[in-house]
């Protein structure tokens, strides 16, 4: 059996323990109070976005290189290359959070090369520490900084823990130029035909999923509005100004900047729900486990206690 010493120690050091995961949960959970009133204010201004685009791409005759081409018939181009955009944590302790990240880019890097792509033409996006070191070990082309104005640069993992929209809005349109290079001369090593985009979608403080769509070109079937586009049998029609062209030109980089900028909030909401729930289960072991040790230490103690007093009775027998 332990001796008194030990386990005072243990319960010590698991009092520590039980101190900072407290602390944690109480900082995650703030943090995630805050992003979940950023989420709630953005989430209809999106969703208004994504039913415009969707009404107005269906029914306009204007074709956009961003869009997907419905028309089968129509030549499909090479995919050679492929951006992948991951959001991670920066930091531990948020339970199966990063694991599962980690877990999905495994498998569309496996597709990709199952299709023909090999992870050297995968370039890779990290968002968060943790999808940046596995995103290495996979053999892929990563890229940690992008340029942020003239000769300054920013770490893409600093977005986990501050997302900012002008950062997003950066990598929004340098994933958009290397699309429009890559679909114009699919030799160039500088463009791509494909971006992939991974993250958590945070549904409730208890419950988030990993999802991953085609960010580049866009597929309208992610951008569909909650209402039809025909209204009693018939379709909108909209008077445009100055021309379609025109308007699509400022629209989809809009919303390819919205939606990631989305994603990166949902992450970052996501990331603190997990390691609140993480953290509270941790106290909560902590909690337990204080109780058994001290339950044990008072046993041991009172054992010790009884010894003592059966060796005074058996002395003063004799």
């Amino acid at each position: 059996m332990s001796s008194l010493k030990e386990i005072k120690s243990r319960i010590g050091s698991v009092q520590g323990t039980r101190k900072v995961t407290s602390a944690m949960k109480m900082v995650s959970s703030a943090k995630l109070h805050k992003a979940q009133g950023v989420i709630q204010s953005m989430i209809p201004y999106q969703k208004k976005l994504d039913s415009i685009l969707d009404k107005f791409v269906s029914t306009s005759a204007v074709a956009s290189k961003l869009v997907s081409s419905q028309n089968e018939n129509e030549k499909k181009i090479e995919v050679k290359k492929v951006a992948v955009v991951a959001f991670s944590s920066n930091s531990s302790l948020c339970g199966a959070y990063n694991s599962n990240i980690i877990k999905q880019l495994s498998q569309v890097v496996t597709s990709l090369e199952n299709g023909g792509i090999s992870g050297k033409n995968v370039l890779c996006y990290p968002i968060g520490r943790k999808i940046e070191e596995a995103s290495k070990k996979m053999g892929l082309n990563v890229v940690s900084e992008i340029e942020y104005g003239e000769n300054e640069k920013f770490a893409l993992q600093t977005l986990a823990a501050n997302p900012d929209y002008n950062k997003i809005k950066v990598l929004a349109k340098l994933l958009i130029d290397k699309f429009l290079i890559g679909i114009a001369n699919p030799s160039d090593s500088e463009g791509i035909q494909k971006a992939v985009i991974i993250y958590h979608h945070f549904k409730s403080p208890g419950v988030q999923v990993v999802e991953h769509f085609d960010y580049l070109p866009i597929d309208l079937k992610n951008y569909e509005g909650e209402s039809d586009n025909r209204q009693d049998g018939f379709y909108n029609d909209y008077i445009v100004e100055p021309s379609s062209e025109e308007v699509l030109e400022v629209l989809l980089p809009q919303v390819l900047i919205q939606k990631l900028y989305t994603c990166c909030i949902d992450s970052y909401a996501s990331e603190h729900a997990a390691r609140t729930i993480a953290m509270q289960v941790a106290t909560d072991n902590a909690d337990d486990l204080i109780q058994e040790l001290s339950l044990l230490y008072n046993k041991t103690r009172q054992q010790a206690i009884t010894a003592e007093l059966l060796d005074i009775v058996a002395g003063t027998g004799k």
